[in-house]
């Protein structure tokens, strides 16, 4: 399962970073890569969603978000 859990916007829109939250057996690094190597589809599908309220659809870019497990590391530093 993968889930978006941040997208920052370039104040121009012309660059988002879309940073991704990766569960299940498939390694995050490998997941990301796989999205990004497809990155021009999803960049197509979202001019065709947003076409008409944007001038320009942004450039993506991919990234694992690993903040869950930065919390889960201070969690346990914590606890210690």
């Amino acid at each position: 399962m993968v889930t978006v859990t941040v997208v920052r916007v370039s104040p121009d829109f012309s660059f988002a970073k879309i940073y991704l939250s990766v569960f299940g057996k498939m390694e995050p690094k490998e997941c990301v890569e796989l999205i990004s190597a497809h990155s021009k589809l999803v960049r197509g599908e979202l001019g065709r969603r947003i076409g008409k309220q944007l001038r320009i659809t942004p450039e993506v870019a991919f990234y694992v978000d690993d903040s869950l497990d930065y919390a889960e590391e201070i969690d346990k530093l914590l606890k210690e």
